[in-house]
């Protein structure tokens, strides 16, 4: 090949090259009106739209004062506890580690709330259905000692309670009543 047929060729190349990046640059170009919707947005239509649901949750204040009363119930009878507030889902919202609460106190105290708050009972409650369904210990995340109760609105959970730390799940659930109750306040 001769110098002039390999700069003719090289030529074309570098057009043909050229025209398709243009013609990819252009193409991507295109003006909002004419580009597709990156989401739909959904409409509530009313309450008889089966599309969505309603949910009520405890807000951060409610959880820390319910939080705050539980402690304060344990520290009145001097027991060292951790008391921990979830929302529905088993998210932990906020939670309060007493001076000289005991390490393991911490994952007890959620993991009473999360259980409470799941089968939407007093944890002391669930320890008596263990007996006709052992294997309900295995699900991850639960904890059947009673020290955990629920929070509810209109008999519905929206949040669990869980306290660890005193000597006895009775005290435990006890603080952690106490804390449902300053909700009512």
């Amino acid at each position: 090949m001769n110098t002039r047929t390999r700069v003719l060729t090289g030529t074309a190349l570098a057009v043909a090259l050229g025209a398709g990046t243009f013609g990819a640059v252009s193409a991507s170009a295109t003006p909002a009106a004419e580009a597709a919707p990156a989401a739909v947005s959904a409409k509530k239509d009313g309450p008889g739209d089966k599309n969505f649901t309603a949910t009520t949750h405890l807000t951060i204040d409610a959880a820390t004062r319910a939080a705050q009363a539980a402690l304060q119930a344990a520290q009145s009878e001097n027991q060292k506890v951790t008391v921990a507030v979830v929302d529905r889902n088993g998210n932990t919202i906020v939670t309060l580690r007493g001076d000289g609460a005991g390490p393991q106190s911490y994952e007890s105290a959620q993991r009473k709330a999360f259980t409470a708050v799941s089968w939407n009972a007093p944890t002391s409650v669930l320890v008596g259905r263990l007996a006709q369904a052992p294997n309900l210990k295995d699900i991850p995340g639960t904890l059947f000692l009673g020290g955990g109760t629920p929070v509810q609105a209109d008999g519905a959970p929206v949040a669990g309670i869980g306290v660890a730390g005193a000597p006895s799940g009775e005290l435990d659930e006890k603080f952690a009543k106490a804390g449902v109750d300053a909700l009512a306040k």
